[in-house]
């Protein structure tokens, strides 16, 4: 029979294209398996807000009639509109150490999005950059944290075997929240200056206004985020369906809220418990035990992960992001988790990137996108 690629067509098709990872990771220990049926949720063209605008196409890829690869096909008109370019996507991709499967996987992709009038292939993203993106270069050795991919090592020559080329690396930086003499002083008075010279009061998240506090966060997420490289904004759809995705990994001790006395909120910082920690124990499923082994594995978790840390452009100049590093110090003197890692970081934002060397940083994981022109 040899090698075929088709397309997702049938809900066997489906389980497959979800549960082909847990056959290509079975001997790899630093792999996470995500919960089946939030992957089942996110595939979902009528469940998932994405789909409101966007539309993609899922490929499996079969020798013999076996699955060896999967890999989805994407084009976001938000996307598109925001960044004022045709580009097309693609993501979810998975592969057995064929160069064949993945060459004719990223082709099927390619012919989808040229019929489409893309004019430039761009991924993995799963879908956007806003949910987890890129192929990993630098770290295997670490398990990763919550929402950030662990894949191959061979998978950057399947895809530059392709012909797929460098676009952009995104950075993980390692910081130890202890020790405040090793951070630059600088941070320190900055974070001091915050609310008795610029009036901004810096806040934990209220779990119980979960909706309203998202919302505060996205504008801030939209405003701050804007001018990077491969961003789109999120549609309020889309907070609502992250919000409750979002509500059992919230932890008040490690999310801010930056406010003016009038209310306006100019900057937040989301950090999340490493939840990783307890997927590593749950093999996709929740049920039928799967509830108690996440209680007892969540009072274990001794990471976070900064995943968002943002201030509008008006008030960068402020130090809000200082007292929210300053925060994240206080917060690790009363929590188990007194480490972690912060990012993705564009490795061209040079502002962050030194940031990260001024709070003792470290980079430990590199993970790389990649394009085509079609």
């Amino acid at each position: 029979m040899g090698l075929e690629i088709r397309p997702v067509a049938s809900r066997r098709d489906l389980k497959t294209f979800i549960r082909l990872p847990w056959r290509l990771y079975r001997n790899e220990a630093n792999w996470v398996p995500p919960l089946v049926h939030e992957e089942r949720k996110r595939l979902d063209r009528r469940r998932n807000p994405f789909f409101e605008h966007a539309e993609a196409e899922f490929f499996l890829a079969e020798r013999d009639g076996r699955p060896v690869g999967r890999m989805s096909a994407h084009v976001d008109r938000n996307f598109n509109a925001f960044q004022d370019n045709e580009w097309g996507l693609f993501g979810f991709f998975e592969c057995e150490d064929d160069p064949e499967a993945a060459q004719g996987l990223l082709e099927a992709g390619a012919q989808w999005l040229r019929a489409r009038g893309r004019d430039r292939m761009v991924g993995p993203m799963d879908y956007t950059t806003n949910e987890p993106c890129g192929v990993l270069i630098e770290g295997h050795e670490r398990p990763p944290l919550i929402l950030s991919p662990w894949s191959h090592r061979y998978y950057p020559a399947l895809y530059e075997g392709a012909g797929l080329g460098k676009a952009m690396d995104l950075l993980m930086w390692e910081l130890h929240i202890q020790g405040r003499e090793k951070v630059h002083p600088a941070i320190w008075e900055m974070a001091a200056k915050v609310e008795s010279e610029h009036g901004i009061v810096c806040r934990p998240m209220r779990k119980r206004e979960l909706h309203a506090e998202v919302e505060r966060f996205l504008e801030v997420y939209n405003a701050a985020w804007e001018r990077n490289w491969g961003f789109v904004p999120l549609t309020d759809n889309e907070v609502r369906y992250f919000a409750k995705d979002l509500r059992p990994l919230l932890d008040e001790n490690w999310a801010f809220i930056a406010e003016k006395e009038d209310g306006e909120v100019v900057g937040a910082a989301l950090t999340l418990p490493d939840f990783n920690q307890v997927l590593h124990h749950l093999d996709g499923r929740l049920l039928p035990v799967g509830w108690a082994k996440a209680l007892y594995w969540r009072r274990r978790i001794d990471r976070v992960r900064v995943f968002a840390l943002g201030v509008k452009p008006a008030y960068q100049h402020t130090g809000v992001a200082a007292r929210f590093y300053e925060m994240h110090f206080d917060a690790a003197e009363r929590t188990p988790q007194t480490w972690g890692e912060m990012g993705w970081i564009l490795e061209t934002n040079t502002s962050m990137n030194r940031a990260m060397e001024g709070m003792g940083g470290e980079i430990v994981r590199r993970y790389r996108l990649y394009e085509r022109p079609l």
